[in-house]
């Protein structure tokens, strides 16, 4: 005959387990501190950031400017009769 298991809690136990948290990412004087920076700024929200400018604004402009540049020479080859296959 096998005998049940006894549960024994300790309530001083099970208030640490409770109370334990995670630590924090980042100190809370420097997240009101990011948090206050970014409430008062007037730009736009994309570009709040340090980097957001890279990749909000120069990257899609380097891609436009680039494809612009494919394509125009793509056309005046066509219209040339430039690289075309035997």
């Amino acid at each position: 005959m096998s005998s049940s298991p006894t549960w024994v809690f300790d309530s001083d136990l099970l208030a640490a387990a409770y109370l334990m948290t995670e630590a924090p990412f980042l100190p809370r004087e420097r997240l009101f501190k990011q948090q206050h920076y970014f409430q008062n700024l007037t730009k736009h929200t994309y570009l709040k950031g340090r980097f957001d400018v890279i990749t909000s604004v120069a990257i899609p402009l380097a891609l436009a400017a680039s494809s612009m540049f494919m394509i125009g020479r793509g056309v005046y080859n066509m219209s040339h009769g430039i690289g075309k296959k035997e």
